[in-house]
């Protein structure tokens, strides 16, 4: 489920946050205090609660609560000096005072294809139709290198195998090194570049749950 509140789009299950569609780096800390805000929300933590949360018999000042207070404001865009999203509780703690917005998961998602791509060890599996490639919060394969478009890329999947399509990127896409002017059929080890971002083709029974990159 993921969590709007202005611009920002928050996943608590993979711990990621978006800011105006670009993906924003938090510190653990700073992310266990946002979803500790969200789910005592409207209700204010005292700063001991949150203590034992971040903290836990661990003894740290209270400016180090301070400091994941102002890196999480700066993630979010909320002005310290009149901050609407986290509130300060003067001699309390803090709370969560934005209008939140939950979407839900739909209920039945596309079947898992037998086809998935690998960033390192990590695999990140492709369903049946069409799989975005891009930062484009929706895209199946998110991508957070400066040189990949919101819309990419698209790989086509079928019980045929998998065809991979640039959508008109500016910095294009690169299957072995060479840069994609049609669609190409993809093989067992072929080597996708986006930018920064390199992704092998792998063929075979892939997981079943979605995987953005981070």
């Amino acid at each position: 489920m993921s969590l709007h509140f202005g611009d920002v789009a928050f996943d608590p299950d993979a711990r990621e946050l978006t800011r105006a569609g670009r993906w924003v780096e938090l510190s653990p800390k700073a992310v266990e205090l946002l979803i500790a805000l969200l789910e005592a929300r409207p209700r204010a933590l005292s700063r001991a609660q949150i203590h034992d949360r971040l903290w836990s018999e661990t003894f740290v000042s209270e400016a180090s609560l301070r400091q994941v207070v102002m890196e999480l404001r700066r993630a979010l865009g909320d002005d310290p000096a009149e901050p609407t999203l986290v509130r300060t509780v003067r001699q309390f703690g803090y709370a969560f005072s934005g209008a939140v917005r939950e979407d839900a998961p739909p209920e039945a998602g596309p079947r898992p294809a037998r086809c998935s791509l690998l960033r390192g060890a990590r695999e990140l599996p492709l369903y049946e139709g069409e799989n975005l490639l891009g930062r484009e919060p929706e895209a199946v394969v998110r991508l957070v290198s400066e040189k990949a478009s919101r819309r990419h890329a698209r790989i086509l999947v079928d019980e045929r195998g998998a065809v991979l399509e640039d959508l008109g990127s500016k910095n294009g896409t690169h299957v072995n090194g060479t840069r994609v002017r049609e669609p190409v059929v993809l093989q067992a080890g072929d080597r996708i570049e986006i930018g920064r971002e390199l992704l092998v083709y792998c063929q075979g029974a892939a997981g079943t749950t979605r995987t953005d990159l981070g």
